[in-house]
């Protein structure tokens, strides 16, 4: 009887769901072994014979409901009955291992791969069975990132031979906790402390070759931070005082040996081992039920290429979230069994719901807080493409009455430093996420937001995320900067969103800037206001310190050479040249807040205004000394500023995406640190400033590289990045 209900539903194209009870005809079948199972969920989680449909239905149609112990976050059980399906064009049987692909759509009705393309590659975009129109289809891939034209995926089928299900088919299921199903992971009851992380105490897992290789380079010394400082003019007459005097420093974090090792590990293996600090990563993964289909199965494959980018130092928990929250695994090193259960517990993912930021966040946070152990740097990754709808209540958009303050748990906003560090670097995904929220969050707790306005570049964004979190060689850094002259006083220091403070007298200031990247680099400019003084030919100005803990050693590192600022005090000035060096960071920080004027015009709906702001900044810049010299940062602010105008042409563009592309943009130059944003003429490319060769590294290798195994149809994407400093002629 069951099977002449489906034939009869399937011939009349009913657009509903019936669920018919398994008959021996049917569903009839024996029960796979837990093994079988556990061997077989990694290439069944990311084909596309079990791609999640956006109802979030199964196969059969069978209406779920979240069982308690999920707390409302629907996973998929081990264990269930297989049942038959049958192709609603060629009208014969699916099932997974049969050496057909099953296309399920976003309607949730599924079909044999070879009939569907046929089907569609005529311009058919509707459902045979429902006729539903598809926003996706086979081989319609949104980014396309090969000289040659070749989509770079392929959004709804995944081809057999992909590269990603090559590597989920070469691991083996897990050795250790045979009599443990991998649904226990998910089903048991989470408990009160998360204080269960793996222990710390035990040596990674590295090979005799890759020893070998570490030993062969340097010690693991960092080095020191570069300490360089620029006055805006070498010389000031006596006679004359001058207010807001500009002095730029300079800061370059040293090298980690660990991106020597880079182009010499090109295995599955992380290029990282004992040469860097590991860390300890939570990611907030949305699962909503906007997430279904394309969405759901690019962020299981980018987070299968950062779980196999970490190193078996490094631990790594996962919490997917939509009406509420759930942590799929305690904090866990990523040694080859680690990851194993960590891309098990990620292809297990299904999306429905809404979407509760708040509660995820503190599930998070929670994780880092009751660890019992600690890796030397921790961070919290966050990606979303909806809006919180349980904490904040605002009818999207930014509002100024908003509490976004509310998002983030009170023990990581950075609150003038009585804070946790623990930055949340936070994803906006597609054209409906809360940008103003994503930004807040990221900015209040010390992390960056990027917009990832093209699916097919959300890996890349991890990548060049971790990239960084992976080469931390500074740690608790702190800039000190004090008045030599005895009639000098500081006018006000620039540091974007880091913290600063100045003592009562201004004789004193310093600049909180806290971890920084190998080989990163940090410009900051303070003012000054120089009296008269015909006391001497030359004035010393202000000293500069730095002190901050390596995070190998863990040890705190004063250098004791403090750079001096000094300018001369002759009787007679000539025409003095303006350091390009200073001349092109006051250009960055004029961009910076002609993008927020802008914004705030934006948000109070004068786009005009918003506009006009922005242009005034171009031809400020086109003005400038560097300008006039060729200097390339500033042609790339200027590019920069105009692709945000365009985004702001009219109401529909600014809220699809020209928001969240200027808050990216902010973020980015506030924290002079690279964010992930969608370029209008190159979908797959990420418009990038402050890339450190770590973060390149790692972005090539996701461009380049399917986890870790070479591909010869793709070629690399030159990622952009603002150009080395230029020095003027």
């Amino acid at each position: 009887m069951g099977s002449k209900w489906r034939k009869a539903k399937l011939a009349l194209g009913l657009n509903t769901c019936l669920y018919v009870p398994q008959t021996k005809e049917t569903g009839e079948e024996s029960s796979p072994s837990s093994n079988d199972v556990a061997a077989s969920r990694f290439s069944d989680a990311v084909s596309s014979s079990s791609m999640i449909s956006p109802t979030g239905l199964g196969s059969d149609c069978r209406p779920t409901t979240p069982t308690p112990s999920s707390s409302g976050l629907r996973l998929p059980k081990t264990g269930t009955k297989s049942s038959k399906r049958t192709c609603a064009i060629c009208l014969t049987t699916m099932k997974t291992g049969q050496g057909h692909a099953i296309f399920t759509a976003e309607c949730s009705h599924s079909f044999h791969f070879h009939c569907i393309t046929s089907n569609v590659k005529h311009g058919n975009q509707v459902c045979p069975v429902c006729r539903a129109k598809w926003k996706e289809i086979p081989f319609q891939s949104p980014a396309s990132d090969l000289s040659r034209g070749i989509s770079r995926i392929n959004p709804v089928g995944w081809p057999q031979d992909d590269a990603w299900m090559t590597v989920l088919r070469q691991i083996p299921p897990p050795r250790i906790d045979a009599s443990r199903p991998i649904s226990s992971l998910f089903h048991t009851p989470e408990p009160v402390i998360f204080d269960d992380d793996e222990s710390l105490d035990h040596q990674p897992e590295v090979s005799k070759k890759s020893a070998s290789i570490e030993d062969s380079c340097d010690n693991n010394s960092i080095g020191t931070i570069e300490v360089k400082t620029y006055p805006e003019v070498p010389a000031v007459q006596r006679s004359a005082s001058y207010d807001n005097f500009t002095v730029l420093i300079h800061l370059k974090a040293p090298l980690t040996s660990g991106r020597h090792n880079s182009s010499r590990n090109q295995t599955l293996l992380p290029v990282f081992q004992n040469s860097r600090v590991p860390v300890d990563l939570v990611t907030v993964l949305d699962v909503s039920g906007s997430m279904a289909g394309t969405k759901l199965a690019l962020l299981k494959r980018a987070m299968g290429f950062v779980v196999q980018n970490l190193g078996p130092s490094d631990r790594l928990s996962v919490i997917a979230f939509s009406s509420t929250a759930r942590r799929l695994f305690p904090l866990r090193r990523m040694t080859e069994t680690g990851r194993q259960q960590a891309l098990q517990a990620v292809n297990s993912l299904v999306s429905n719901g809404g979407t509760n930021i708040a509660e995820a966040l503190r599930k998070g946070t929670k994780v880092l807080v009751d660890r019992k152990s600690k890796n030397p740097v921790c961070s919290i990754i966050l990606l979303s493409d909806g809006q919180d709808t349980y904490t904040v209540t605002s009818p999207g958009g930014f509002h100024p009455r908003t509490d976004y303050q509310l998002l983030l748990p009170v023990s990581i906003r950075r609150n003038n430093g009585s804070g946790l560090q623990i930055p949340v670097h936070a994803f906006g995904f597609g054209a409906d996420h809360d940008a103003a929220s994503m930004h807040s969050i990221s900015e209040m707790s010390g992390g960056t937001f990027s917009f990832i306005e093209a699916e097919g570049v959300i890996q890349d964004a991890f990548a060049q995320c971790i990239g960084g979190l992976l080469s931390v060689v500074v740690q608790e850094l702190l800039v000190r900067i004090e008045c030599v002259h005895p009639s000098l006083q500081l006018g006000s220091i620039k540091a974007g969103s880091y913290r600063t403070s100045m003592m009562a007298d201004a004789r004193m200031g310093s600049i909180y800037v806290g971890d920084m990247y190998a080989e990163e680099e940090r410009d900051f400019l303070v003012t000054i206001n120089i009296p008269v003084d015909a006391s001497s030919p030359e004035m010393s100005l202000v000293k500069v310190r730095c002190v901050y803990r390596d995070p190998i050693t863990k040890e705190m590192v004063n250098l004791e050479e403090a750079s001096e600022v000094m300018i001369q005090r002759p009787e007679v000035v000539g025409q003095l040249i303006v350091s390009m060096e200073v001349d092109r960071q006051r250009n960055r920080l004029r961009a910076a807040e002609a993008m927020s004027e802008a914004r705030v015009a934006a948000e109070n709906g004068d786009l005009v205004g918003a506009v006009s702001i922005l242009e005034s900044c171009r031809r400020a810049l086109s003005e400038s000394a560097s300008a006039r010299a060729g200097d390339r940062l500033c042609a790339s602010l200027s590019a920069e500023l105009k692709e945000m105008q365009e985004r702001m042409g009219n109401r529909r563009a600014y809220e699809e995406s020209g928001r969240a592309y200027v808050l990216s943009g902010l973020s980015s130059h506030s924290w002079q640190r690279a964010t992930a944003r969608g370029d209008s003429t190159d979908s797959t490319s990420l418009v990038q400033s402050y890339q450190t060769p770590s973060m390149i590294d790692m972005v090539t290798r996701s461009q380049t590289m399917l986890l870790g195994n070479p591909s010869p149809r793709r070629t690399l994407s030159t990622t952009q990045s603002f150009p080395a400093k230029s020095q003027p002629r």
